[in-house]
């Protein structure tokens, strides 16, 4: 068993070369069995999912609660957070997870409850679940939830250091106002921060905003949590950006957001002072509105992001070699969201290292390759940033941009770029865990991260480091599995199954008797149709699934595993 090589072409050129025809693209061979057809079935959808597909935030849903009442779709969004409340009174993920989701959904309750006229707004609602009783448990488990986490167990998701002392703020001006006790006394008192959570790195950030001084680009996407101190007298220091051209708010008029965010978008119009400003507020209000009608009343975390969706489920399918006809307008848009400072998620968010990756390597695998030189503006010393200024460093992030070098050598400073690409190459075999798995901060699940390393590691080619880090991932994947044959963090689920199975499909030639065997066992739970029912794994301000997404990684690991039941081993991953 030996690690497999990389699939670029011989010279370091190009994965694929070629035109495109006008009209389509057969990337691979003939449909030739299901997993083909559903793939087909992703890419076909993908033009008519302008703004992406993900699925709703509490987080963001309970901000437009608080500061959008008179957007439409106020009852659902309401409804959403009471039926969405877990058993034990809190919202969001396990542990430190519903941190930021719960305090945001207690502080938009307590103002609905706190003000008549919203509260008799959000009519009908559940029976079982009355507001002030759903909020007092939601306090409860605010309180519980804060006593169990600091600073170092609070998971690693964007803006929590700001995001948890905003809210935390707010719902204790909010428990300070007059009002009937609630039914636990110990609800009712303030709400404290421990440990290493605090306010430092807020009053930083707002006292820099208030300045007038800019702030970094990637921190609009929290804007909430500054909005007020960034527009002083009503004329705020930032304005909405256009949406990306992929969308529009459906009325041929422009859509603006400010942070790719509604939260964001919906705290920069609380400040708008008509009177004082010159900066139109109706794109945004456009912008809010288009979000909230595609979703039915609650809203995503970020969005629009069809171009990491359009990036992530092509460059997934392609490495599997699944069959599908791609439709000229999918590399279009991922060309025309490539600037000479990369691509960005979406519009409103700044160009980062991991979506400029895979926008590359996608480009590069259509056999329209662009220059990666641009990676090398990303550098941090021996790895890449996912931007300029990151705090921390994440491995898949390095692990896109290791696949993105490999399949694009050469070129614009080719001296530069392998340089890049062996130290990525040395950094991620030091960055992987004792148990030989691989954590990333922009995923919960391990298997996310160990998939992305082990398969960037082992197309890098010879080297024994490189080699013995994709064993001991293999091995640790071999020893996770599950009595049932799925594999998962919490529990089994299919979008980690198909995150396992490439790992011990796509990274060995040929697999050995046992991770064939292991593999298959797992395919049985790796259904397409299931993508949308697993939960939020994915991080943005609270956890998120891009439901199309994690539909690819079904199909592509599905297609995998196929193709070693019938051939015994695989040979095209």
């Amino acid at each position: 068993m030996t690690v497999t090589g990389s699939r670029a072409a011989p010279g370091g050129g190009p994965a694929t070369t070629g035109p495109v025809p006008a009209r389509a693209r057969r990337y691979a061979g003939h449909v030739t069995d299901s997993w083909d057809r559903a793939a087909q079935e992703i890419v076909d959808r993908l033009p008519g999912q302008p703004w992406g597909r993900t699925d709703v935030s509490v987080y963001e849903t309970a901000r437009l609660v608080s500061f959008a009442p008179w957007l439409t779709g106020h009852r659902a969004r309401v409804r959403h957070l009471l039926a969405s409340q877990q058993p034990d009174g809190s919202w969001g993920g396990p542990g430190g997870y519903a941190l930021v989701p719960t305090l945001s959904a207690v502080e938009a309750l307590l103002g609905v409850t706190a003000v008549p006229t919203l509260r008799s707004a959000t009519t009908p609602l559940p029976a079982t679940t009355p507001l002030p009783a759903a909020t007092a448990r939601g306090l409860t488990a605010a309180h519980r939830i804060l006593a169990a986490t600091t600073g170092g167990t609070l998971p690693d998701t964007p803006a929590a250091d700001l995001i948890v002392p905003a809210l935390v703020d707010r719902i204790n001006q909010r428990l300070r106002r007059p009002g009937p006790p609630a039914s636990d006394p110990a609800a009712d008192a303030p709400l404290r921060l421990r440990g290493e959570l605090g306010t430092g790195r807020l009053d930083s950030v707002r006292r820099l905003s208030a300045g007038g001084r800019p702030v970094p680009t990637k921190l609009l996407h929290a804007y909430e949590t500054f909005a007020h101190q960034a527009a002083p007298l009503g004329r705020p220091a930032v304005a909405p950006v256009p949406a990306h051209p992929l969308v529009g708010s459906g009325t041929g008029r422009p859509a603006g957001t400010v942070g790719g965010s509604p939260a964001a978008t919906a705290a920069w119009l609380t400040t708008i002072d008509p009177v004082r400003t010159e900066v139109d507020p109706a794109p945004a209000r456009r912008y809010l509105e288009t979000v909230v009608h595609e979703h039915h009343g609650p809203v995503p975390c970020a969005t629009p992001v069809a171009v990491f969706e359009r990036a992530w489920v092509l460059t997934t399918l392609l490495r599997a070699d699944v069959a599908v006809l791609v439709p000229p307008e999918l590399p279009g848009s991922l060309r025309a969201a490539l600037t000479p400072a990369g691509a960005a998620t979406g519009a409103g968010l700044p160009p980062d290292a991991d979506t400029t990756a895979v926008v590359l390597h996608c480009l590069a695998l259509l056999g329209q390759p662009a220059d990666p030189a641009v990676l090398l503006d990303f550098r941090a010393g021996d790895h890449i940033a996912t931007w300029p200024g990151e705090d921390g460093a994440s491995v898949t992030t390095n692990a896109h941009a290791l696949d993105t070098l490999l399949a694009l050598g050469g070129g614009r400073r080719a001296a530069d770029l392998d340089a890049l690409r062996r130290s990525i190459s040395a950094w991620l075999c030091d960055q992987q865990q004792p148990d030989g798995s691989w954590q990333d901060r922009w995923h919960a699940s391990p298997y996310y991260a160990t998939a992305a390393c082990a398969l960037a590691l082992s197309a890098a080619g010879t080297g024994a480091r490189p080699a013995a880090a994709v064993l001991r991932a293999v091995d640790w994947v071999l020893r996770t599995q599950r009595p049932d044959g799925s594999w998962g963090r919490w529990h089994g689920t299919a979008e980690e199954t198909a995150y396992a199975v490439r790992t011990l499909l796509a990274t060995t030639d040929p697999p050995s008797d046992r991770m064939l065997r292991a593999a298959r066992r797992g395919a049985a739970h790796l259904v397409p149709s299931t993508a949308d029912q697993g939960p939020a794994l994915w991080h943005d301000k609270d956890l998120y699934q891009p439901v199309t997404v994690v539909a690819a990684e079904i199909v592509a690991a599905g297609k995998l595993a196929h193709r070693a039941r019938v051939t015994g081993a695989n040979r095209h991953a």
